[in-house]
C-alpha cells in the first residue's frame, strides 16, 4: 500500500483561488503566459508557492487564449519544442521550477500521440534534465519522459471517471465528471491505497498514482481540496511533493 501522495493544482489562470489552494496542495502548475497568465501573474504565483512551501511547476499550453488552450492543434516538431521551452524559461525567470505539466489539449494529445510526447519530453530535458515530467498515468507522455531519462510522475484525477483502458472518459460524455464529493474522495483513496480505479463500465483498472490533480476553478474547489487532504492524512497517507 502506498503511504504518500502529491496533490497538485493548476494555478495562475485567473480563477482567484490560488492563495487558498496553495494551503492545501503540495505542487502548483503555474500558467506560463500562453493559454493564460502573464509576467505579473507568474511572479505573484511563484511568490505564493514559495510562501506556502509548494513545489512550483511550469504549466505550458497552446497559445490559444480564446479557447483557454483546450482546442487541439497540430504544430511541427520545431514549433512544439519552441512552444514548451519558451514557456518553461518564462517561468524560470521568476524562481526555481521543479516540474512540468502540459495543459489542456496539449496534455491530452501528448497522452496518446507518441511523436508529440517525444517532442515535449525532449523540450523538458533540454531546459533541465532534473525537471520532473507530469503526465496522465500510463500514457505516451510518461513513456516518452522515461525514454528521455526524466523523472516522471503518473497523474490521476480526483473528479474524472476512467475507461477500461485506463484513459479518462471524454468530457463530451455525461459521465466524464464525478459530481459527488464523497465518491471523488473514495476514488482517490482507492487509487492511492490499492492502485486501482473502477471504470465506467464496471471492471477495476490498475493505475499508478504518484500525484493527484485537483481542479482549481470549481465553486467548491477549496473546500474539496481541504477535505481531501484531511481524509488522506486521516488514512495515514502523507501528503508531500513528488
Amino acid at each position: 500500500m502506498r503511504t504518500f501522495i502529491d496533490l497538485n493544482c493548476d494555478v495562475g489562470e485567473g480563477a482567484g483561488l490560488d492563495a487558498e489552494l496553495m494551503a492545501c496542495v503540495t505542487s502548483a502548475n503555474i500558467a506560463c503566459g500562453a493559454h493564460a497568465g502573464d509576467a505579473a501573474t507568474m511572479r505573484a504565483t511563484m511568490a505564493l508557492a514559495e510562501r506556502y512551501g509548494v513545489a512550483a511547476g511550469a504549466h505550458p499550453g497552446f497559445a490559444d487564449r480564446e479557447n483557454f488552450g483546450r482546442a487541439e492543434r497540430m504544430l511541427s516538431p520545431r514549433e512544439l519544442h519552441d512552444l514548451v521551452t519558451r514557456q518553461i524559461d518564462a517561468l524560470r525567470a521568476f524562481g526555481p521550477v521543479r516540474h512540468v505539466k502540459p495543459h489542456g489539449a496539449l496534455y491530452n494529445q501528448a497522452a496518446r500521440d507518441r511523436e508529440m510526447a517525444d517532442v515535449i519530453a525532449a523540450a523538458v530535458h533540454a531546459c533541465d534534465p532534473a525537471l520532473i515530467l507530469f503526465g496522465l498515468a500510463g500514457s505516451e507522455l510518461i513513456r516518452a519522459g522515461r525514454a528521455r531519462g526524466l523523472r516522471v510522475a503518473h497523474e490521476v484525477f480526483a473528479d474524472r471517471t476512467y475507461q477500461r483502458d485506463g484513459s479518462l472518459t471524454p468530457r463530451s460524455r455525461a459521465d466524464a465528471l464525478i459530481q459527488d464529493e464523497d465518491s471523488a474522495v473514495a476514488q482517490v483513496l482507492r487509487l492511492v491505497r490499492e492502485g486501482v480505479v473502477r471504470s465506467t463500465d464496471g471492471p477495476d483498472v490498475k493505475i499508478q498514482a504518484d500525484t493527484v490533480c485537483l481542479h482549481g476553478d470549481g465553486l467548491h474547489a477549496v473546500a474539496f481540496a481541504r477535505r481531501l487532504r484531511i481524509e488522506l492524512e486521516a488514512a495515514g497517507i502523507e501528503v508531500r511533493p513528488v
